[in-house]
């Protein structure tokens, strides 16, 4: 094995999918919370740390948002990853004697339009991985998971419909995090990513967009959320196209510096070719 790779859920998850087609030869190590990948990649017990950010149909993860700031680590890679939803049945089980189909709660939107033509009622679980094991050692045929194949591979389940999901480009992104930034590499599309809070002014934040606008830098994701439960205090997420080492890019940073409190670079990495 090259290393290991933490990530949150159960061998199965789609974070391990995430795991297996961004760093192939690492072993995954599942983990409960994002807490606990953050926590094993910063104290050394595992090399990497593999957290999903955001998905095309239910929006971003909020909690990994909040956590990425302070969590001390830097992203090194991102993954985009096709997440098929599959209906997962023990062995023998047919389509229409499911009655029951348990999965997160986010993945459950994504398929509410099968579930309800075929009747199963969606049931809560805690990890999509979790669902398929749960499911397996029931051994009810009423009863099925969520899932990827990877899970009813690893937990000897078939595959009662391939696919099910209602967005035929549902898509999850996942950031690859280390204890140590590597902004050398170069590559033909590179991704600067930081968070930032902007000072007290009027029109802050207008003003700090200003400087990548006219540097012609594309700035691929805004997002803003409280800060220790402040209405007050706010911080910006922001993904930018380049290298903080390109001359357009480093003009609009430093304007951007000018109107913020606190600019922290969380990577720069290679833009994941599955992104466009």
């Amino acid at each position: 094995m090259a290393g290991r790779i933490a990530f949150q859920g159960e061998l199965g998850a789609y974070s391990h999918q995430a795991c297996a087609q961004a760093r192939p030869g690492f072993e995954p190590v599942p983990c409960t919370t994002f807490e606990d990948v953050v926590e094993k990649t910063r104290s050394g017990e595992v090399d990497l740390g593999m957290l999903a950010v955001e998905n095309s149909t239910y929006g971003r993860v909020a909690d990994v948002h909040s956590l990425l700031p302070r969590a001390g680590l830097h992203i090194v890679d991102e993954a985009f990853v096709r997440v098929h939803v599959n209906l997962l049945g023990v062995k023998g089980a047919r389509l229409e004697q499911v009655r029951e189909a348990h999965g997160h709660v986010v993945i459950l939107p994504q398929c509410a339009l099968f579930l309800r033509g075929h009747g199963i009622k969606g049931v809560v679980s805690s990890d999509n991985a979790r669902a398929a094991r749960e499911a397996a050692e029931a051994g009810d045929p009423a009863r099925a998971a969520l899932a990827s194949e990877l899970a009813a591979e690893i937990y000897g389940l078939d595959v009662l419909a391939r696919h099910i999901e209602d967005q035929a480009n549902n898509t999850t992104r996942f950031l690859v995090m280390s204890r140590d930034p590597d902004h050398s590499r170069r590559a033909p599309e590179m991704i600067t990513t930081f968070t930032f809070r902007v000072r007290n002014i009027p029109a802050a934040l207008y003003k700090a967009m200003g400087g990548f606008a006219t540097n012609g830098v594309n700035m691929t994701k805004l997002e803003s959320y409280m800060v220790g439960g402040s209405f007050t205090a706010t911080e910006f997420y922001a993904d930018i196209e380049g290298h903080p080492e390109d001359a357009p890019v480093a003009r609009a940073l430093e304007e951007l510096r000018y109107f913020t409190t606190e600019l922290n670079v969380l990577g720069v990495y290679p833009a994941d070719r599955r992104r466009d």
